[in-house]
C-alpha cells in the first residue's frame, strides 16, 4: 500500500476528513473530529491506528510489522508498517477497525450526525 492509496481508503469513510494539526510532515485522519489514523507525509514508514487492546497485542506477536504505537497510548494504538509485508487487504481491514472503534466511541449525537452522511 502506497500513501495515495492509505489516503484513499480512509477518505471512502463516511464523516472522515484529513488535516495536518501537527505540522506539515503529519497527516491525520478523524471521523467526527476522533483521530483514527496517523502517518507521515513526507515519509509514509507506518501508520498508527487505533487497536482493541487484547487484539494488539495479538497482532504484534503474529507480525513483526505491527508495533505498539510511536508517541501513542501503547495499550490502544499500533504502529503499522505498509512496507510490503503485510498485505493491503490486512491493512485496509486494520484501518476499517481502527475507524470502527472510533465510531463506536462516539456520542449518541454524533453516531447520529455520522448516520445522516451516510
Amino acid at each position: 500500500m502506497n500513501i495515495e492509496e492509505f489516503r484513499d481508503y480512509c477518505l471512502s469513510f463516511p464523516g472522515v476528513t484529513e488535516g495536518l494539526p501537527f505540522g506539515d510532515d503529519t497527516l491525520v485522519y478523524k471521523v467526527m473530529g476522533k483521530i483514527f489514523a496517523i502517518t507521515g507525509v513526507d515519509d509514509f514508514e507506518f501508520i498508527n491506528l487505533k487497536c482493541d487492546p487484547d487484539r494488539a497485542v495479538i497482532l504484534r506477536e503474529q507480525h513483526e510489522e505491527i508495533k505498539p504505537g510511536w508517541h501513542m497510548n501503547k495499550a490502544h494504538w499500533n504502529s503499522v508498517y505498509p512496507d510490503g509485508m503485510l498485505d493491503d487487504e490486512m491493512i485496509q481491514e486494520l484501518i476499517t477497525h481502527s475507524y470502527e472503534l472510533i465510531v463506536e466511541s462516539l456520542t449518541k449525537k454524533k453516531k447520529e450526525e455520522l448516520k445522516a452522511l451516510k
